[in-house]
């Protein structure tokens, strides 16, 4: 459905003239109409936003909390897609913010109100935000969890019924739709990749299949996450090969929100995961079907070769804290066992070919045989080549997976993504490291640009305190946790740079008593963790992720803890940056945790009526090493105590 702009224009008029002089009556006349603060930061971001529309470039847009930068984007997006008549894709950093932005009383909602605008804005989530009824129904017969088996009962009855009508189909199946289920559980019962949809017997009745028919008619927004749209970039060449849509449409103009963190969700969504069973699955399938002697002899000795590496991956590999990607060392056992599995998956790939022609297999056999072992020959290379290619394990309780992941995605990213020549807009609170853009931006393989700053309006030495403590032990920082959440009577936000982290504290604070409910990230699904903490004033809520997005003025939120400096891991994709840099710790560690503590530091003044105090533990050493680079990006000087 196409919708109308919401200022008139005729054949003779310019469309971006007309824009311009409705955003100012928006900014100058409507809002303020509406009860909303006429901003000066707000009307200089609008106009360097129309620029880079007009000009079909990338800008980056970095503007404090407050300066209202959701409401410029949003107005540009919005007007622009009616004029194209193509969807503007909004991406978020997360989940999380994607429900900040769609949330009842968000900032859609509200400018639907000033505005008297209906927006068609719809949400594509990733695929692991629904639930896999295949997974689900086979584990619904085998379990007595009450969880996994209320989330049973509550899909639709057309998905059970093979004769249901399709006017009775409906979307169903989104994450959000079953709160009670916390994340350990969900991933029993979520879409994962191991699942071959394209022959799954519940395709099209799939609530994924669904949702995805639906938001792909969006004639105004589509909200997606970072990695959803990765996902869509890397896959979409691949798709239409293979007669199938891309995950997303075509766009008029894309908006990422959080944009910083845009880096890591293109090295994510390119890599090449490998589960110990799916290589497996396939050749054992194809073992079934009248192969000759030749193949047959290959096929075991892949699997044998297959199963010794998995077993000494798991056997080398190393944990890191505050990361799931377990480090691999590059050991020659390692690299031999590969290499011979790439020299026999090649052979085997031959031998498909005459087993085609011999007609000894059923085309769509063949087809996602050559598929696979075509994906996976090609991991092993990026493998095995050393310097172009990151490598981790990722073990759970009923898999294990090799991921291996390209070093560098900037040349990718330039090529397929920026080269289009639409509008692109960065927005973030930081995206910059003192005014300089060249950081973020080489990252991403963006060459041109405009860029701009706009401080928050907020009023911070009267509004806010920033605090600081030096603790000797992990133990006595819990306890002066513990008396900071006490003295504040809860209404408190807790920020841990792991979950080993947030563990460790939750063991110590399981053994006190506190008059106020201390929720923790995971137990529930987030949206509704984060409505139930802004619901009840007195709450504490304990969190490893929600550094970004977290948006909850008021009496609700009136303290931020932060437990550590937010340094990245010692993982395997952190290691490969450290690796490749002349100083890791200017270049890598340091950038990389600024941002992550100015966005903390940024959840608790969201209005120009909150208040409250930021408190930041450090160790001594920290404080002599890092306090003047920390010192520079605070909005107030630290009082240390």
């Amino acid at each position: 459905m196409t919708q109308s702009l919401p200022f008139e224009i005729t054949k003779e008029d310019s469309f971006y003239e007309k824009l311009g002089d409705y955003v100012g009556d928006v900014f100058y006349d409507i809002l303020p109409e509406h009860g909303y603060e006429l901003r000066d930061e707000q009307i200089f971001m609008a106009f360097q936003i129309e620029q880079a529309f007009k000009n079909k470039s990338v800008v980056f847009a970095e503007a404090g909390v407050g300066t209202g930068k959701t409401f410029v984007y949003l107005l540009y997006a919005i007007c622009y897609a009616r004029y194209t008549r193509k969807p503007a894709i909004i991406s978020c950093a997360d989940e999380t913010l994607i429900e900040q932005l769609v949330k009842e009383g968000g900032d859609i909602e509200k400018l639907e109100k000033a505005l008297g605008l209906t927006v068609d804005v719809r949400l594509a989530k990733a695929r692991e935000q629904y639930v896999c009824v295949k997974k689900l129904d086979y584990l619904s017969h085998r379990t007595d969890d009450e969880d996994i088996l209320s989330v049973h009962d509550e899909i639709p009855e057309f998905v059970y019924e093979p004769a249901a009508s399709m006017k009775s189909f409906h979307r169903y199946g989104d994450r959000k739709e079953y709160p009670w289920v916390p994340n350990d559980k969900w991933e029993k019962i979520a879409w994962d990749p191991l699942q071959q949809c394209s022959t799954c017997d519940w395709r099209h009745r799939c609530g994924q299949t669904l949702n995805r028919e639906y938001y792909r008619h969006a004639s105004d927004l589509i909200i997606c996450s970072h990695d959803f749209y990765m996902e869509h970039i890397w896959t979409k060449e691949s798709r239409k090969r293979e007669g199938q849509l891309p995950l997303l449409p075509e766009a008029s103009t894309v908006v990422f929100d959080e944009g910083h963190l845009l880096e890591f969700s293109a090295q994510k969504g390119l890599t090449y995961r490998f589960h110990s069973e799916t290589l497996s699955s396939i050749l054992t399938g194809y073992m079934d079907q009248d192969v000759r002697e030749e193949s047959l002899t290959l096929v075991e000795e892949i699997l044998e070769l297959h199963d010794n590496w998995f077993a000494h991956l798991s056997d080398s590999a190393i944990a890191v804290e505050g990361s799931v990607r377990k480090d691999v060392p590059r050991t020659e056992t390692m690299i031999e066992i590969a290499k011979a599995i790439a020299e026999k998956v090649d052979a085997l790939l031959e031998q498909l070919v005459f087993d085609s022609e011999l007609y000894v297999m059923e085309d769509y056999h063949v087809k996602i045989m050559e598929e696979y072992l075509e994906f996976f020959a090609y991991g092993l290379r990026t493998l095995l080549q050393d310097g172009e290619g990151i490598h981790w394990l990722e073990e759970t309780e009923t898999q294990t997976s090799l991921v291996i992941m390209p070093r560098l995605v900037e040349d990718i990213l330039r090529k397929e993504v920026f080269s289009q020549k639409i509008p692109f807009v960065f927005s973030s609170a930081t995206l910059s490291q003192a005014g300089d853009f060249s950081y973020t931006a080489s990252s991403l393989g963006i060459q041109k640009y405009a860029s701009f700053s706009v401080n928050s309006p907020f009023d911070y030495e009267t509004q806010m305190k920033m605090n600081g403590t030096v603790s000797q032990s992990e133990k006595e920082k819990w306890e002066e946790m513990g008396r900071a959440l006490n003295q504040n009577k809860g209404h408190s936000l807790l920020l841990f740079s792991s979950l080993e982290e947030m563990n460790r504290f939750r063991k110590w604070a399981d053994q006190e008593s506190w008059d106020f409910t201390i929720i923790y990230e995971g137990d529930r699904e987030i949206s509704e963790t984060v409505k139930a903490f802004q619901r009840e004033q007195s709450t504490v809520l304990c969190s490893y992720h929600l550094w970004e997005g977290l948006d909850v003025p008021g009496e609700s939120l009136t303290q931020v803890l932060i437990s550590s400096l937010p340094f990245p891991p010692n993982d395997p994709v952190f290691q490969a940056k450290r690796s490749h840099s002349e100083n890791p710790v200017n270049e890598v560690d340091l950038p990389y945790m600024l941002l992550r503590l100015r966005q903390g530091i940024g959840r608790l003044i969201r209005s120009s009526a909150d208040h409250g105090s930021v408190r930041i533990w450090m160790t001594e050493e920290q404080v002599s090493t890092y306090e003047k680079q920390i010192q520079e990006v605070l909005p107030l000087p630290i009082n240390w105590n």
